[in-house]
């Protein structure tokens, strides 16, 4: 079935879609959506939406957890600690900017938002910097796949022509921009301050 056919049936379940996905992670389907977005196959408005509200209920539970659940879970599974320790420094250091700024660094995300359930932070004061943080979020990926496919459309004019053509290429791009931002993420490796020790290893 041709991708523009396939959308226009089923562009409800698509946003769905998104929303599960950045629930759970995931940049790469809002890059992927906002590229299909500037080809006219997806909505801007509902696709921002989506992607904000799963990124910020994900974000929201992961806080729940670590909040009522944080040391059974680091018991149960100690291979997260160092994650969890590695959030908590920054969490100690920058506070509120470290939660408006955690989603775009890549390997963290649910290690933070279970790290600030850990933390002595106000629930009240995460929900709503976490609110603002994942419309932040959702509006630059968007954003960065919608320009991704104005700006391929402008230099292969006669692929765009081709929704099956440019969809493939729109994988392309995507994969190869998500493996850079990773790429980069990791030169920039985090780490708690040094002799910062948060958690216990024992039980």
């Amino acid at each position: 079935m041709h991708i523009r056919q396939l959308i226009a049936d089923h562009g409800a379940y698509f946003y769905l879609i998104v929303f599960v996905w950045t629930f759970l992670e995931g940049e790469t389907i809002v890059l992927f959506a906002g590229f299909a977005a500037a080809q006219g196959l997806l909505r801007l408005e509902p696709l921002v939406l989506a992607a904000c509200l799963g990124s910020f209920a994900g974000d929201q539970t992961y806080f729940w957890l670590g909040r009522h659940f944080g040391q059974a879970v680091l018991r149960r599974f100690p291979r997260f600690r160092n994650g969890v320790n590695t959030a908590l420094g920054w969490i100690e250091r920058y506070s509120a900017g470290f939660i408006l700024t955690f989603r775009f660094i890549y390997g963290v995300r649910n290690f933070s938002s279970f790290a600030l359930g850990l933390s002595a932070i106000n629930w009240r004061r995460f929900l709503w910097l976490n609110l603002f943080a994942a419309a932040l979020w959702a509006v630059s990926f968007v954003a960065l796949g919608y320009f991704l496919g104005h700006a391929m459309r402008k230099a292969l004019p006669e692929v765009a022509r081709s929704v099956r053509l440019s969809m493939l290429a729109a994988l392309v791009v995507v994969g190869l921009a998500t493996w850079l931002l990773h790429w980069l993420q990791r030169r920039r490796q985090l780490r708690p301050p040094p002799g910062a020790e948060y958690l216990p290893d024992g039980d």
